[in-house]
């Protein structure tokens, strides 16, 4: 099980690195970080002490940051760096930190960026590549979206690998999500397969922040930042009237962080529905009983839904994108016209408002502290790479930055726990009933 943990080496780091760091601790210069360093998985002194009793080595990653050795000389260097699938905030803030480090502290000169995702490396598509420095990527930290362009969908493996080949390519960054790694590994394995030294190093994205073994991902705080404002105004429209009701959809495919984390910075919600919970909406405990009732006792009420909840409700084959994602149906309007529906038959008074800003909470700039961990992830994932990682993801975990294996940040979606801290929260916060939840006692 450990095994899993560990990331690829390309092979034995013998070049020295040019970064003026130190080897001495405590001495007030900031050190290299030795290759035995490791940030433990469980973060209880029980779990470990069990591990250790089963004699298992406890599970751990391994500590991102500058290693005194690398694997790659810098002069000689060749970077590629692609964007992938929907935008997020923070994007070009990760392009220009791949950017300034590799140039800056390093030396790497010759940096690509592939247009408009995979498919940039495909011949027919002709797509040009852009030569980048420091004076390119200079103020595109200040848009949002992605200077490189990004596309969904699957592209040959093989003609990737000799889009690199033919480039001289030495280490590739992949900037994306769940599927986007996926891809990053299997170029990974092609590239194992034909015996090149190449590195494939990943950056994960995901407004939804639901990437495994990973706390938090670039974008998601600016995206649930964005959703409390828009929550803010959505309560002063249900209350600005008699059984006022706002519903706001926002992001949040399979995991419903986004939908909890914003309710909780903006406590005027009073509903809120993730693809997490089991939920009825006839019945006693059904949604819409307790939606009247709650408009009897406060006059207005605020829900938010995350786009992926509830798809129980549906029978619906939509099939998938071109992302290999399933395509849901539409819940926000269907929880909309289900309240019009059933209050409307037994004439309950009632005004509502539909929101639904999805495409404004990804494709803003980042915020302040998104843009520094950008930029962080941005570093660490240069410093893995020049020493020789590979089929690899940057992370952050107990406070720490981190290198992990593809295939373990993509074995599974991280969700929310409906036992955990952050949703007995948000309950608290909401005054939801635990048993609007089918799984309730």
């Amino acid at each position: 099980m450990a095994d899993e943990f560990y990331v690829d080496r390309l092979g034995k780091c013998t070049v020295k690195s040019p970064l003026n760091l130190s080897t001495v601790k405590g001495d007030g210069i900031f050190d290299f970080i030795r290759d035995d360093e490791r940030i433990l998985y469980y973060n209880t002194v029980a779990k470990v002490k069990e591990q250790l009793a089963k004699g298992e080595e406890p599970l751990s990653f391994e500590r991102a940051g500058p290693r005194e050795n690398l694997y790659f000389e810098p002069a000689k260097t060749r970077v590629a760096i692609v964007t992938c699938g929907g935008l997020c905030p923070g994007l070009n803030n990760v392009i220009r930190g791949l950017v300034n480090n590799l140039w800056e502290r390093y030396g790497v000169k010759k940096i690509y960026g592939i247009k408009y995702g995979y498919s940039g490396f495909i011949p027919e598509y002709n797509f040009p590549y852009i030569e980048l420095d420091p004076d390119v990527v200079d103020d595109i930290h200040k848009a949002g979206g992605t200077m490189l362009g990004s596309s969904r969908g699957v592209q040959p493996v093989e003609t990737i690998v000799d889009s690199l080949e033919r480039l001289n390519i030495n280490i590739l960054f992949t900037i994306g999500g769940d599927g986007t790694q996926r891809g990053a590994h299997a170029i990974a394995e092609e590239i194992k397969k034909r015996d090149l030294k190449i590195s494939i190093a990943g950056i994960p994205k995901t407004i939804d922040n639901d990437i495994n073994m990973i706390e938090r991902s670039f974008g998601f705080e600016t995206a649930f930042s964005i959703a409390m404002t828009v929550i803010q105004n959505a309560h002063y429209e249900a209350k600005g009237v008699y059984n006022g009701i706002a519903v706001i959809k926002l992001m949040g495919r399979d995991s419903g962080f986004i939908a909890a984390n914003a309710a909780l910075a903006c406590p005027d919600v009073n509903f809120v529905l993730i693809p997490e919970m089991n939920f009825d909406l006839d019945g006693e405990k059904g949604f819409l009983t307790i939606l009247k009732k709650r408009l009897e006792e406060k006059q207005h009420a605020v829900i938010v839904v995350a786009e992926g909840a509830g798809q129980f409700f549906f029978n619906d084959d939509n099939g998938k994108d071109a992302s290999g994602n399933k395509v849901y149906e539409d819940i926000g309007l269907y929880i909309r016209d289900k309240i019009r529906e059933e209050f409307e038959a037994s004439d309950f008074p009632f005004t509502m408002k539909y929101i639904d800003p999805s495409y404004i909470l990804r494709s803003t700039p980042a915020n302040a502290n998104d843009s520094k961990f950008c930029f962080q992830l941005a570093q660490n994932a240069v410093h893995a790479a020049m020493a020789g990682r590979t089929d690899f993801v940057v992370g952050y975990w107990q406070g720490a930055f981190t290198v992990l294996p593809i295939p373990l940040a993509t074995k599974e979606r991280k969700k929310v726990n409906l036992e955990g801290n952050l949703w007995g929260s948000v309950l608290e916060a909401t005054g939801q009933p635990v048993c609007l939840q089918n799984n309730c006692p």
